[in-house]
């Protein structure tokens, strides 16, 4: 007889999953907009929010939450509409996403990998775009591979 194998134990409960696609096309949820991005733009908020809760927990009682600003960051799968907490004396920084940070972490090593197997600047913005539908200019993909090199 044959040991029956174990099933691996999941970090995220199936009826986590199920609740998750609840409604929408398996078929969809890598896509661009589809629930995985869904997934990551609700996980940053949720870790934004986090940051603002401990840097007001910190700080004198006057400075309090002031809504929210808006901030597109490239993602290695596409852009992503994030909503950064405000507090009222302007003195969030956040570390998810720093103030004028525009790409995701895990972003520019992707782009420097590329650049280190030999691709252009060029072919760099051609295979981003086909692959995950992101514009990008050559000039960005210079910066970044420039600020890795140094």
């Amino acid at each position: 007889m044959f040991p029956m194998a174990r099933r691996k134990a999941l970090r995220i409960r199936d009826a986590i999953l199920d609740q998750l696609l609840a409604g929408a096309d398996p078929k969809t949820a890598f896509e661009a907009d589809g629930v995985l991005d869904e997934l990551k733009k609700a996980l940053a908020e949720r870790a934004l929010n986090a940051e603002m809760d401990h840097h007001l927990a910190g700080r004198d009682a006057g400075n309090t939450r002031n809504g929210y600003g808006r901030k597109t960051v490239t993602t290695e799968a596409g852009r992503i509409e994030l909503a950064i907490p405000r507090d009222r004396q302007a003195t969030f920084d956040p570390q998810l996403i720093a103030q004028h940070q525009r790409r995701f972490p895990g972003f520019d090593d992707k782009v420097v990998s590329m650049y280190i197997r030999g691709m252009s600047t060029r072919e760099i913005v051609a295979h981003l775009r086909e692959l995950y539908g992101i514009e990008v200019s050559p000039d960005l993909i210079s910066a970044v591979t420039d600020a890795v090199l140094e």
